[in-house]
């Protein structure tokens, strides 16, 4: 980085001036001369360089402590920020694995957003990043952020450098989007989601915008070993071989990692890419977490605050995940112990993927320890890469480019000089198939490339429902040899099923570009990509050091982008693939044609800005009832109290009359706290809250504790929102057993359409394809009690202070007549023994 005229004139007055070779070496004997006596004179007196020294009887310095450096320029500004995201934690479905049963019902590890802000030492050009542990990133999130940011500071932070990137954690709850397929099953969108991330996310900037100093960035990078597999080998084979012969392996290994330093060189912050899916929690969990990620995240900040730089915020941002697991064990069949098939993931006859599941390396697949386990492999590699060779400072300009653009209408040119184009949305039949990570049911599997009579059926009648427009053969062409099994580009009853305007958008630090993708890309194609971004950035005077990493689910939700050769494979990723056969092809094209704009500082072209339909969402999770407890007792009163004593190493569990913690999702607080009474301080010391790995938070209804919910699927939710949407409910079962029997096909739908038509829904209700929806509780049913149980686990670390301890449960209960007070409960006193 050039010299500005302050720096100049700086090294003039310190006398940086021509001398003759004599005059140099006379100066550098009486510099040396001059430092020899003086230091031996402060080791006289007990000091050095203005610190005390320690001898030994014998007079031997046995440790010195050498002053901070002093301060030096800093290449950027740059402020940290991180804030509670967390949201309901019960009652709310978790969002990733599309389970309408995975019900939270408490908390294992908060979440949050992690905020960071690089600017120029002018101040001019700002970049924003942020990584938030949520499930991705969502267009309505972004929007609302923007909105919120814009009326506090202007335009300084807008939707054109700011970039929103998920974790990808499976187990963070749901509602949080403007479009429909994303609420399937979370009964819609969910507000108290929505305004936890926007808040938090907000309130994470402004920290980081109050927080902003001069500081020095260094990157580099290096390998993370055992964090994760290829869950869709078989696909990726499809590449050409003599691309795949430039990777030694079918996932990334590598850690990209950008260190904040202060301008005394002191670690304040750090930011990396790696790309894990956040499925080590798998789809029965029911307590919210952030899973790898998060772990990982909260390792290094806690580490961090053990050396007393409680600020320091540490970011393990997603990257190319898209066929990327962390059940590193593998897949295999949970029936028989056997191999799953390797092309559809299946077992058994007839062959079913709910069978073959992916495990993790926790014991016997515990997806508690497959989460720590593969948290802290990131976490001692992040150390790790740190403190070895081969980092880098960033030097150059921040910068952004954004732009909006319309996928669905996106040409390409192909290999061969054809054009080609991109597709309105649609979603395959392997997408019910669901993964290895979390495998779909019914009798979908992976690969699928041809269609079956029933489920062109349901395809065709869902047109007829929730389609103002139905999909022409065009559109089904255009997706091949994808089956379409939800034609998600013409869903609009009530409102879009799916996004068709996307983010297409680059920050840029120096000689480091991070490519904001909204979507999972796969491997190969996130490689592909970095490739092409990096050549154009280079071809147009970026340095040969040039680093592009892939920040995933960013800004706005568009499932996967496989490769065009992944794509033909039709596993789920391809399947997943909404905006058919070309779309990774159009984004290479966006994203190269846009590093111009970012090299050269330039505006793009904004392109059609997308609308935001907040105030059209449909909510129809029910609101949490008034508490109420069994006679004679109070909120807090303790159940099952903590024992007289316990080993380090041994668990505590305790368990409370509570209440719904909807009434207060006490969003920078806790539900819990581990207290230890310190005679020292006089006082009892929070030692854990329900933001720490050893406790859990569990939440039950009475009644709930013994009721099994029932086993829906991912098609259940979709025919129970288009019910609630068209007043029309789907039969199944009743459809299939009429074409199995020949009483039910493609002629029978003729040329009707919609419900205008008396005529469609007499014939399909007369079947008893559809019948009147009663607009009753979709999803999972809760109960009509309202006692609350709250069950307390604290894992005892090993190393764990001996002494007296007691737990603490914080809840909030709400009367009938409407008011929420709070209240708190407590356990015995009991004694920690090492």
């Amino acid at each position: 980085m050039g010299k500005t005229d302050d720096d100049k004139e700086m090294l003039m007055d310190v006398g940086y001036k021509r001398t003759n070779s004599c005059a140099r070496c006379a100066l550098a004997v009486s510099a040396i001369f001059f430092a020899l006596s003086f230091g031996t004179l402060c080791a006289l007196v007990g000091y050095r360089y203005g610190h005390p020294m320690k001898f030994d009887d014998g007079g031997v310095v046995i440790d010195h402590v050498f002053p901070a450096p002093e301060p030096q320029p800093g290449d950027y500004y740059v402020g940290m920020g991180r804030f509670d995201v967390t949201g309901p934690i019960a009652e709310v479905n978790m969002m990733g694995y599309a389970v309408p049963s995975q019900i939270a019902h408490g908390l294992h590890m908060r979440l949050y957003s992690r905020a960071f802000i690089f600017s120029d030492l002018e101040k001019k050009n700002r970049a924003v990043f942020v990584s938030i542990d949520s499930g991705m990133g969502s267009q309505i999130i972004k929007l609302e952020v923007v909105k919120k940011l814009k009326a506090k500071y202007g335009n300084l932070y807008d939707e054109k450098n700011v970039v929103l990137s998920g974790t990808h954690s499976h187990s963070g709850p749901a509602g949080f989007f403007q479009f429909l397929l994303f609420e399937v099953t979370s009964l819609g969108f969910i507000k108290q989601s929505t305004e936890s991330f926007v808040d938090g996310v907000v309130k994470s900037i402004e920290m980081a915008h109050d927080n902003m100093q001069p500081a020095n960035l260094v990157m580099t990078s290096g390998d993370v070993d055992d964090a994760n597999i290829n869950r869709s080998p078989s696909a990726y084979t499809h590449n050409p071989e003599q691309e795949r012969a430039k990777y030694q392996d079918n996932t990334e290994h590598e850690m990209t990692l950008l260190k904040i330093e202060s301008t005394t060189g002191e670690e304040i912050g750090l930011v990396n890419w790696f790309p894990v899916h956040g499925t080590c929690m798998n789809n029965t969990n029911e307590l919210i977490s952030s899973d790898n990620k998060g772990r990982a995240s909260t390792l290094y900040e806690s580490s961090m605050r053990r050396e007393g730089r409680e600020n320091f915020v540490a970011a393990f941002a997603q990257a190319n995940l898209g066929d990327v697991s962390p059940n590193t064990a593998g897949p295999k069949c949970i029936d028989t112990g056997e191999p799953c098939d390797y092309e559809q993931s299946t077992c058994g006859f007839p062959p079913r993927v709910k069978y073959c599941i992916a495990f993790g390396p926790g014991k016997d697949g515990d997806m508690f320890q497959s989460t720590d386990i593969i948290g802290t492999r990131q976490f001692d590699a992040a150390k790790r890469i740190l403190s070895g060779p081969g980092s880098e400072r960033l030097q150059g300009p921040v910068g952004f480019a954004h732009q909006y653009v319309d996928m669905t209408q996106e040409e390409v040119t192909l290999s061969d000089g054809t054009k080609a184009t991109t597709c309105k949305p649609g979603m395959g039949y392997s997408f019910a198939a669901g993964t290895t990570d979390g495998p779909g049911a019914l009798n979908f599997k992976q690969s699928m490339t041809q269609g079956t009579p029933l489920w062109t059926l349901v395809t065709k009648i869902i047109g007829k429902l929730v389609c103002k427009t139905e999909p022409d053969q065009a559109y089904f062409d255009c997706h091949k040899p994808k089956p379409v099994l939800l034609p998600t580009g013409h869903m609009d009853i009530p409102y879009a099923w799916h996004p068709s305007v996307v983010d297409v958008q680059l920050l840029r630090v120096g000689q480091l570009v991070i490519a904001a993708v909204p979507g999972e890309f796969t491997t190969m194609a996130g490689r592909r990509l970095k490739d092409a971004v990096k050549a154009k950035a280079q071809q147009l005077g970026m340095p040969s050091d040039t680093k592009v990493v892939i920040a995933g689910l960013s800004n706005v939700y568009t499932h996967y982008i496989a490769t065009f050769e992944e794509f033909q494979a039709q596993r789920y990723e391809g399947a997943s693939t909404i905006f058919g056969p070309h779309s990774h092809a159009a984004y290479v094209s966006r994203f190269s044609n846009l590093v111009g704009n970012l090299v050269n500082g330039t505006p793009a072209d904004p392109g059609p800005t997308p609308d935001n339909i907040l105030q059209k969402q449909i909510e129809l999770l029910p609101h949490p009832r008034p508490d109420r407890l069994p006679a004679g007792k109070n909120y807090g009163d303790v159940m099952v109290d903590a024992k007289e004593s316990y080993k380090t190493g041994s668990g505590v569990t305790v368990k409370f009359y509570g209440s719904n913690p909807r009434h207060n999702m006490k969003l920078g607080k806790t539900y819990l706290e581990v207290q230890r009474l310190d005679s020292d301080k006089g006082g009892w010391q929070v030692e854990f809250t329900d933001a720490d790995w050893e406790t859990k938070f569990r939440w039950r209804r009475l009644d709930n504790a013994n009721v099994s919910r029932p086993e829906l699927t991912v098609i259940d939710g979709i025919f129970n929102l288009i019910a609630d949407a068209t007043g029309y409910r789907i039969n199944l079962e009743r459809l299939e057993a009429l074409v199995n029997n020949g009483q039910f096909s493609d002629h029978d739908l003729d040329q009707e359409h919609g419900f205008d038509n008396s005529n469609l829904v007499k014939k399909l209700t007369s079947k008893g394809i559809l019948s009147m929806s009663e607009n009753e509780q979709t999803g999972s049913s809760y109960p009509t009690t309202d006692e609350s149980h709250v069950t307390i686990e604290w894992d005892i670390p090993a190393n764990q202070a001996a002494g007296t301890y007691r737990i603490v449960y914080f809840g909030d209960h709400l009367a009938e007549v409407g008011e929420v007070t709070s209240f708190q409960g407590m356990t015995r006193e009991f004694q920690v023994r090492t």
